[in-house]
Parts: C-alpha cells; structure tokens; sequence
C-alpha cells in the first residue's frame, strides 16, 4: 500500500472511532416527554423532499426517489402518479429503494417544486435534469433549462416561485458534484453554487449569485422584497435584497446548529427550516481543517454511502426549526429519541398541519401544531417520537 493510502486510512480509522464513540453515549428523554407525528406512507420510493399546494389548495405534492411526482388525495387518503421528470422511463426506474440513487440520471430525482400561480403550472428543480415544468394536469415534465452561460446544470436543488409576476428562483448546488455525491460537495467545501431566476414570458435565465456552499433550498419573503438562500455547508442561512435600497445585497440572515436543506414560508409569518441533522463537535473538527477532508475524498470507497452507514449506526435525525422575519428562532420540532432515525428536508404548513419530509423515509411525517400531546397506542410502525419546543 502506498504510504498516501496507508495515511489516508490512518485518519479515516482515527475519524470512524471518534464519531462512534462521540455518539455512542448519552440517555435520550423518555417516550413521556415525546410528541407524535403520524407517517403516511409511500409506495414504491422513497425521499419525499419537498411539497407544493396547487392554486386549488389540493395536494401536497411531492417528488421521491423513482423520478416521480406524486400528489396526495385527502378525502381518498392516497397517493397518485402526478408527473414525471424523465421521459425516458423503463420498469428499470422502479425497483429496490436502494438501486434508485443509481438510476437518478435515467429515471430522475426531483427536489424542490411550486405551483405558479399565475398560469396553475408545476415547476420543479430536477437534480439531473435540470430545471423542469409540467402543466397542472400532470404528465411528462417539459425540459426548460439544462445549461446556463454555456454550463450544464449539475446539481439542480431548490426553487421558489414569485406570485406576482411568476418568476422562478432556482439553485444550483455545485458545478462539480452530483446529488448522489452530496458528501463529497461538503468534504470538498465546494463553493460553485449559483442562485438564478427564471422569467417564463421571455425565457431568460440570469445568475443572481455564483461562489455559494452547497446552495440548497430558497424562498421569497411574503412581500418578494427579498430571498433566503440556505448554504448546507456552512449551516446558514443567507438573505439577498432583490428590492429596495438594499437590492443586490447579500447577508447572513440565520445561524443554524445543523446542516439544512429547504426553507419555507410559515403562514403564522417567518420560515420553516428542515435540518437534516445537527452539526456536531466532530463534524465541525472534520470542516474546520480542509486537508482531512482532501483526505477523505481520496480514499478508494463511496464516501456518501459510509457516512449514511455511519448516520444509521449512530440514528442520526434531523428537527426543523421556525425563523422570524428578522432570523431568530421562534419554534424548534426536533426527534429526540431517535427511533427512526429519519433526516428532514423540508416542512410545509398549512391549515394547522406540518407536512415534514426527507431524503430517504418511505413516508411523508404529518403532525397537527393543533392537538395538545396523546398517546397513540398500537401504530408503533406509524408514529415516530419528537420534541417540540416553542421559544418566547
């Protein structure tokens, strides 16, 4: 073995040990202090990343791990086939949950998407195919931006929709790294994300924002004055003034004790935040000196399936968290105890209800902010304990 490798697998050693026995002690709160989400679940995929309501108030409707999108029936409880990202679907796109990562670039991966308003039609960032739309009676997705400047769009993430002109703001998370290499985008401390907007009528696209750390979920404030911008790498969130006297300014609007992934309007006011999980000592230790990272990133293994072995064996989770207007937190859902060991990506409210998603669940978490805590007997397989915290 060359003495680069035998280096290389000094330090991973040197880091696997710390991580387990980092995560390996402490005593969790009892199932007394939990509160109770209840799962719906999904058929055939996995990863509901994100949701979106049509202008009707139907839905949600979510994308997951097999390319498609699905839109959820309250009155029939169930789930339907709503669109596709790919047209170049086969029985190969079904499958196995874990063989979807490595037909993402065939059968697709979509992530962020919302309604516009204005024309009823579905946009949706796919993570290979770029930036898509469909029609609000569903079908194949048309294709609408796959390079910018002459660059193709690797990565595609998050995206927000203006209701008042039908704008679209869409990231791009890396000009380097897949979605399927998310681990080594942060490894790397990659810094190519890009903010772009999208102008239906004209079909002009323009980057508002290059040289972003994993540029991941966006959403506009109620008045369109502004965007946030969530970099995962750096467990931020940034603001950028598209109005006012401030317009082209960019600022740190938030802090944030994990790695997030989407961001969401609250309609109690503020943003919901979905942490996929909490940055912790060691984590922060691994970023804080980029070489061990460079290190990493050279040994002979699929770096993001070991640390998903990793997350798994330690149970990691993920909580989401309510920013105000101005980035303090005013709400705090995280799983305490651990039992699923699910991420979250994303939480959307709406009419009491917070539809909680994830990159790899087979279900999408559904928690009513309403209902004061119940024990929910016989439904173990359903139900997944959290914590909830209101900060005043």
């Amino acid at each position: 073995m060359r003495p680069q490798l035998h280096f290389a697998a000094a330090v991973t050693a040197v880091v696997v040990t710390a991580w387990v026995a980092h995560n390996n002690g402490g005593v969790g709160p009892s199932e007394d202090e939990a509160w109770q989400y209840e799962a719906v679940p999904i058929d055939g995929a996995v990863g509901p990343e994100s949701f979106a309501f049509d202008p009707r108030g139907e839905g949600p409707y979510t994308g997951v791990s097999d390319g498609r999108i699905i839109k959820w029936h309250r009155t029939q409880n169930r789930w339907s086939n709503f669109s596709a990202t790919s047209s170049h679907r086969d029985d190969e796109c079904g499958g196995p949950y874990d063989q979807h990562p490595k037909k993402e670039h065939i059968c697709g991966r979509p992530l962020g998407l919302c309604f516009s308003i204005l024309s009823g039609d579905l946009y949706i960032a796919d993570s290979y195919k770029g930036l898509v739309v469909v029609g609000p009676n569903g079908g194949i997705t048309r294709r609408l931006i796959s390079h910018v400047e002459g660059e193709p769009l690797v990565f595609t993430n998050g995206l927000d929709v203006d209701p008042r002109t039908g704008a679209v703001y869409f990231t791009s998370s890396s000009s380097k790294y897949q979605r399927r290499n998310y681990i080594s985008l942060i490894l790397s401390r990659d810094k190519t994300g890009k903010l772009m907007k999208y102008e239906p009528q004209s079909e002009r696209v323009s980057i508002l924002l290059n040289n972003l750390s994993f540029a991941n979920g966006v959403a506009l404030s109620k008045d369109g004055d502004y965007i946030l911008i969530i970099e995962t790498t750096t467990c931020r969130v940034l603001r950028y003034w598209l109005e006012t006297p401030k317009t082209g300014t960019l600022e740190v609007f938030a802090d944030l004790p994990g790695f997030p992934d989407n961001i969401k309007r609250s309609p109690r006011g503020g943003f919901w935040v979905g942490i996929y999980s909490r940055r912790e000592k060691l984590i922060q230790w691994i970023l804080s000196y980029p070489w061990i990272g460079k290190v990493l990133l050279r040994l002979p293994l699929d770096i993001t399936k070991a640390y998903s072995y990793l997350a798994k064996l330690k149970r990691s989770t993920g909580l989401a968290i309510r920013l105000s207007e101005q980035g303090d937190i005013l709400e705090i859902i995280e799983d305490k105890i651990g039992k699923k060991g699910r991420s979250i990506s994303e939480v959307e409210e709406r009419d009491g209800i917070l539809w909680v998603g994830s990159i790899d669940a087979p279900f999408v978490a559904k928690y009513n902010i309403h209902v004061e805590k119940e024990q929910v007997k016989g439904f173990e397989d359903f139900f997944f304990s959290v914590s909830h915290f209101v900060v005043t």
